[in-house]
């Protein structure tokens, strides 16, 4: 039997099942994720000024997206969201909080937050690193 190997940038079938074999053998290993998307928008005069995007699964939020407009930064916007956003996996029965970032300023209003640093890329991006931040609850 030989093996067919294929690259592209162009990702198609192939790629939902392997997100089902891959998930199929960690829900067998670990348990069941409880996958749940999680998504906060604040708009202003029918805008969006900000929002949180994640999930949370195996008992921890994961923050994968958290932006707030220029013209609304330092009204403590991205605070209230991850705020809510814990308040939501609390009431998922989440005990933590993970998130990364390569911004500093970010880093620094997530540590504000109560989150620590628990991982570093070093020299990731532009001479920043990236770095992983957690917080249980």
């Amino acid at each position: 039997m030989s093996l067919r190997w294929q690259l592209t940038d162009t990702p198609d079938a192939a790629v939902a099942e392997l997100g089902r074999q891959l998930a199929a053998y960690i829900d067998a290993t670990v348990g069941p994720s409880v996958r749940t998307p999680l998504a906060i928008t604040v708009h202003q005069d029918g805008d969006l000024v900000a929002g949180l995007n994640g999930m949370t699964a195996w008992g921890w939020l994961y923050v994968q997206w958290l932006w707030v407009a220029e013209s609304q930064r330092g009204q403590g916007l991205a605070g209230a969201l991850l705020a809510r956003a814990e308040d939501e996996a609390r009431s998922r029965g989440c005990t933590g909080a993970h998130i990364d970032t390569f911004n500093p300023q970010a880093r620094a209003r997530y540590e504000a937050a109560g989150y620590a640093l628990c991982g570093e890329i070093p020299d990731f991006v532009a001479g920043r690193s990236r770095c992983f931040l957690s917080k249980r609850f």
